[in-house]
């Protein structure tokens, strides 16, 4: 193989071992470090700060940490699964002293009809991952997991092949150096 094309090839694939782990850290490892829950963006109602097909990581908060400005993801009704994630605009207290937060999604021109409750709170966005989303989505939690350990140790293979596939042509390179002794001793052995 020509050496640019060689060159070229050892780039992309470590550019695309780089982009694998980078995503990984960002969807799967640092989420489980920080006890943090991955959801999906379905709509458009946060644009443009997450867009449909996000990934948002969303980690425990106590109801009274939170602060207008922060973004929260909240079940839409108390115990049920369904969740939002929108924007605290306002946070009041009801007339049991208990606080209530007024959401609104960055896209949406007026707030949420219901305030939301502490009980609702899932928790508070720390980051999102764009397109990351869509992939979550399509995995069920079922094949998830063997799944992602499928792409690790396919990952870790092929990382380790590339290695071994330089080591083995740098040491047919030495060995094949005119006027060197392990030249010399290979010529023979041929």
């Amino acid at each position: 193989m020509p050496k640019p094309l060689r060159v070229a090839g050892t780039a992309l694939s470590a550019l695309a071992l780089t982009l694998a782990i980078v995503i990984a850290l960002a969807t799967i490892v640092i989420p489980k470090l920080m006890g943090a829950t991955p959801y999906t963006v379905l709509t458009g109602s946060m644009r443009p700060t997450m867009e449909p097909g996000a990934l948002a990581i969303v980690q425990p908060v106590d109801a009274a940490e939170i602060q207008a400005g922060d973004v929260i993801t909240y079940q839409i009704a108390p115990n049920e699964p369904a969740v939002v994630t929108h924007r605290v605009i306002g946070v009041n207290t009801s007339t049991t002293g208990e606080r209530t937060f007024t959401t609104q999604g960055d896209a949406n021109s007026t707030p949420d009809s219901s305030p939301v409750l502490p009980a609702q709170i899932r928790g508070s966005v720390a980051y999102s991952v764009p397109w990351m989303g869509h992939v979550n989505s399509t995995l069920n939690a079922g094949s998830r997991s063997w799944l992602l350990v499928a792409a690790a140790c396919a990952l870790i293979a092929y990382g380790l092949w590339q290695v071994a596939s330089g080591i083995r042509a740098r040491s047919r390179r030495k060995r094949a150096k005119p006027g060197t002794r392990a030249a010399h001793r290979w010529a023979q052995a041929q």
